[in-house]
């Protein structure tokens, strides 16, 4: 039982630990492994598949009814669209080192990432809206399935591939594997009230899904360090620039978020971000080196979550201690 309790509790570490120290097996052994065409198929379809899942998961709980569209998703919309149009401006204008633009690529791909399924878990036990964290969610699913096939391709253009060809392939898969999982969820919820009322019950599976994608991401962004021929120096700027663009957006989440009394759910969803897709679209779409970014956004993320959570503990500890 304390074995349970510890996973429950340390889920996202542990994933994280076993990717990174098992990317050995991983990208020999496995499926991973990038010299094998068959397992590298089967790499490429696994995070997806199970980045659909949880989305259906948590989107099973979402009544349409109580997705109210408000100022603060315009605003923290806004955001994330300038910071990533302008970065990709940037990249695709100015005569950057490739040092330089591996790192402003990893940084992009953290702020056009959709907010992290867990997110509306978190804002809750923090006594934040869920109900708002939700609806955001939805939103910066669509946002990110517009944008990317859009930005992705002027970025980071490949010999032999038109824009638009790159647009349309980028679309086809990113789209529906952020946008199809509502639209099943209402067709669910309509007609299959039996289906829908099944995932619903095991909605909190979406978590430890995400734990699973997240060892398998965590293994393949290792393998990538350790088979890259950059310096060390490089790897250490993407680390800070995730760290510069997981700072950014808690911070303005929050002080926006704080002028509509909304401060814990702006900084969550502007900051708390879906990474493992975020390390999935960069491997897939962008230099591969540019997953150093959102990989390291993990690490940031959790530790602001962790000190959010421990904040709030104490304060709740210190209440009752006067209530006494």
């Amino acid at each position: 039982m304390g074995i349970v309790r510890f996973l429950k509790n340390w889920t996202l570490p542990v994933a994280m630990a076993t990717g990174v120290s098992g990317y050995f097996l991983f990208a020999e052994a496995s499926f991973l492994s990038p010299a094998r065409p068959a397992a590298g198929r089967l790499a490429a379809a696994a995070t997806p598949l199970l980045v659909f899942t949880q989305l259906l998961l948590v989107f099973c709980k979402v009544k349409p009814s109580e997705l109210r569209v408000r100022a603060l998703h315009g605003w923290l919309l806004c955001i994330q669209l300038a910071a990533c149009v302008g970065l990709a401006a940037a990249l695709a204008w100015m005569p950057l080192d490739e040092v330089y633009h591996e790192v402003l690529e990893g940084a992009m791909v953290c702020f056009i990432c959709p907010t992290a399924t867990a997110a509306a878990v978190v804002t809750g036990k923090l006594g934040g809206s869920a109900a708002t964290l939700t609806t955001y969610t939805l939103l910066s699913n669509l946002l990110a399935a517009t944008v990317v096939p859009l930005v992705f391709p002027w970025v980071e253009p490949h010999a032999g591939v038109t824009f638009w060809g790159a647009f349309l392939r980028i679309l086809g898969k990113v789209f529906p594997l952020l946008i199809c999982p509502f639209l099943l969820a209402c067709l669910l919820r309509r007609f299959a009230p039996r289906a829908h009322g099944f995932l619903l019950s095991r909605s909190g599976a979406a978590f430890y899904l995400w734990g699973v994608a997240l060892a398998i991401v965590s293994g393949q962004t290792a393998a990538s360090l350790a088979g890259s021929a950059a310096p060390a120096g490089v790897k250490w700027l993407l680390a800070l620039a995730g760290l510069a663009a997981c700072a950014v957006q808690f911070w303005a989440g929050k002080r926006i978020g704080g002028h509509y009394h909304e401060r814990i759910s702006g900084g969550q969803a502007l900051g708390q971000k879906n990474t493992v897709l975020a390390i999935w679209m960069a491997q897939a779409y962008l230099d591969p080196l540019a997953s150093v970014g959102p990989g390291s956004y993990v690490l940031w993320q959790n530790l602001v979550n962790s000190w959010q959570l421990w904040r709030k503990r104490r304060r709740d500890e210190a209440r009752g201690a006067g209530g006494l």
